[in-house]
């Protein structure tokens, strides 16, 4: 009986990149706006229910996104198992539905359903983020791969800019967040996010291998199609395996590769991005709109600074993704010192420009740093924290790539549970410590991040060099 091997066109994959990105930038947009002004909102919040100094609403938003990150760490184990089982794009849907529910949390806020949605957020963020990675693999050639993510970055991060200009437009002359600006924001952000999940349903799966039913012609068959389309599902796995034994294996390889020498040094890298993640994503913004030496529109900078770190993302990503060719035959090593020395630069501008109690400060704080505030100094801060930030993911993304082709759907579930876990860590720590504290933490894991980060990217070019010198020994 005539087999034949279904699979994608080229346009066909690219369309579905594309898609991709823009679904998840939508989905983003919610998400990521709300990380920006969600301490801000809440505190607004219970100032303006507090009745006799005590308010019914006792959440808090560094609690808040602590808990997601927590809960999204350690899901990150199962992650796997799950796409295994019910596919990238149902994923991809079910992951994306939990951010809607929180946003819409925010329209009315209850501690509750804050907490609750939290929990729900983690799980969600942990199946879309493992379901994205193996989506966009299955859609990428070795030769597009490069392109691909950095588009894909470029277009995720562009998620930045549409809610926080609404934010820096509508909150203009705002000193108190009152249901006025909060309700309408947050409808607006609930409804871009879940036209997100709509684009989603477009996607087209890549069409199955046809069998007969029969497990060794079905081994014929899948040898075939990995031959044919070997650099064109860089995560599909042929093996005719049942989806409890796929669910098994993604679980029991994710547990071996954490045990590795250079994934232990890279979990170094790994927790910094989580630690820098948690600054840039929720406490600078915060910072800056507690500091009330910036005068009546400290809460519209916060859009500003949201805008600001935006663009830094794309540009770092369309430098080091979309033209990654170029930047590559240096090393990846070069980008991450980079962006290391420069975030330690950044840090210490920050230090003189916001004052101390500022992350802290619920009704905001009329204090300054070691200089008068500055807000064109603060919003040029928020370019670089996304930069930097360009620097590290762009290069940790690639180096994972590299070392475990083989294993990549585990080494990106590493690496997202080690910066999820690192990024928990700094929410909690966020609503307790003041800035220079908090700052000092950052510097402290930089240096570590890049020393170890050099250590396994070296490894990687002198393996290269006896490979390439003496081809005839196995690596």
């Amino acid at each position: 009986m005539k087999l034949e091997i279904e699979s994608l066109s080229p346009k066909q994959k690219f369309v579905n990149v594309l898609l991709l990105s823009f679904s998840f930038m939508l989905v983003f947009t919610g998400f990521q706006t709300c990380g920006m002004v969600e301490e801000t909102v809440l505190n607004s919040y219970i100032n303006q229910t507090s009745v006799n100094g005590t308010s019914s609403f006792k959440g808090d938003g560094y609690t808040s996104l602590a808990i997601i990150y927590m809960v999204f760490a350690f899901a990150n184990w199962l992650a796997p198992s799950v796409v295994s089982i019910i596919g990238p794009k149902l994923s991809m849907v079910i992951g994306a539905a939990a951010y809607v529910l929180y946003l819409a949390s925010f329209i009315k806020p209850l501690t509750g359903t804050l907490y609750a949605g939290s929990v729900l957020i983690g799980f969600g963020g942990a199946i879309l983020w493992t379901g994205q990675g193996n989506f966009l693999t299955i859609n990428s050639t070795k030769e597009t791969m490069a392109r691909n993510s950095g588009l894909f970055w470029a277009i995720l991060q562009s998620s930045f800019l549409i809610g926080n200009l609404y934010v820096f437009f509508a909150w203009k002359g705002v000193e108190t967040i009152t249901d006025k600006q909060r309700i309408p924001l947050f409808i607006g952000l609930t409804a871009v996010s879940a036209i997100g999940i709509f684009c989603m349903l477009f996607l087209t799966n890549t069409p199955k291998t046809q069998t007969t039913g029969n497990d060794e012609d079905d081994k014929i068959i899948d040898a075939t199609a990995q031959t044919e389309n070997d650099d064109a599902a860089l995560l599909d796995s042929h093996a005719p395996q049942s989806k409890a034994q796929e669910a098994y294996k993604a679980l029991v390889e994710s547990f071996q590769l954490f045990k590795t020498r250079d994934m232990a040094l890279l979990s170094v890298t790994f927790f910094y991005t989580g630690l820098e993640l948690t600054f840039f994503s929720g406490v600078y913004s915060t910072s800056v709109g507690a500091t009330k030496q910036f005068g009546s529109d400290s809460d519209k900078l916060v859009g500003l600074v949201g805008i600001m770190i935006g663009i830094g993302e794309i540009v770092g990503g369309l430098i080091f993704g979309i033209f990654g060719k170029k930047t590559i035959k240096y090393g990846r090593d070069p980008i991450v010192l980079f962006g290391g020395f420069a975030h330690i630069l950044v840090f210490f501008l920050i230090f003189l420009n916001l004052p101390a109690d500022s992350p802290i400060s619920r009704a905001g704080t009329m204090d300054t740093g070691y200089i008068t505030p500055n807000s064109t100094l603060a919003i040029f801060c928020g370019f670089i924290l996304g930069f930097c930030d360009a620097c590290f993911n762009t290069q940790c993304f690639s180096i994972i790539g590299v070392t475990y082709p083989d294993q990549s759907a585990a080494a990106f579930a590493l690496f997202k549970f080690v910066q999820c876990l690192a990024a928990a860590i700094g929410f909690f720590y966020s609503s307790y410590l003041t800035l220079p504290y908090q700052l000092l933490i950052l510097v402290v894991f930089d240096f570590a991040g890049m020393i170890t980060f050099v250590v396994v990217e070296r490894g990687l070019q002198y393996r290269d060099r006896v490979a390439n010198s003496y081809p005839d020994i196995p690596s």
